[in-house]
């Protein structure tokens, strides 16, 4: 039969001789009733009777290896008791999460209910919506510099803007430019090779 795990603890300080007279009194009325916890204890005073018969020589010295190993268990334990102190304060905490954790879920919900008011129907047009998107282009304007990524800002916002504006710089008579041809370079290498 097994002891009671409730007593277990206890009976086997009963058979080293340390608890105090009311515990004491507690666990031997226990052991009246309880057959398993007699024979634990039975066990235990036969472990206690050994452990105490045993003579410890005071000359015996441990080698350089067992305290290595010693201290390496000790700071292992040190380490896994910290990891205990972080797990405790976590469920010590946990009940303050438990209320809060709702909130925060009430809270993220109105916020997005919010949301999908506000926001316009999917269907509607940018220009029907009283909120502006960043993102839109202000009316094309005639003086932009005809730069490729002038054009493509312009195409990515009305294809006939950009048609307009592309009308418009057709019609456009551009300034003079000087027209270079090959018999003018070959000109200017010409000078170059006089003036050496």
């Amino acid at each position: 039969m097994k002891p009671c795990s409730n007593y277990r603890k206890r009976i086997a300080w009963l058979a080293l001789g340390v608890l105090d007279s009311r515990e004491e009194c507690e666990v031997r009325a226990h052991l009246q009733t309880c057959p398993g916890c007699r024979n634990y204890l039975e066990e235990m005073s036969g472990v206690s009777d050994k452990l105490n018969a045993c003579r410890i020589d005071p000359d015996i010295c441990a080698s350089e290896s067992f305290h290595q190993k010693l201290a390496h268990r000790l700071k292992a334990q040190a380490t896994a008791s910290r990891w205990a102190v972080v797990v405790a304060q976590l469920q010590a905490a946990l009940p303050r999460w438990k209320i809060a954790l709702p909130v925060f879920g009430a809270a993220a919900a109105v916020v997005t209910a919010l949301l999908l008011v506000v926001r316009p129907p999917a269907g509607s047009s940018p220009r029907s919506s009283p909120i502006k998107s960043a993102t839109a282009m202000p009316p094309a304007k005639r003086d932009l510099p005809p730069t490729i990524s002038n054009y493509q800002m312009i195409a990515n916002h009305s294809l006939e803007k950009l048609d307009e504006v592309l009308t418009t710089e057709g019609n456009r008579n551009p300034p003079p430019a000087p027209v270079y041809t090959v018999s003018s370079f070959a000109h200017v290498t010409l000078l170059d090779q006089e003036l050496d």
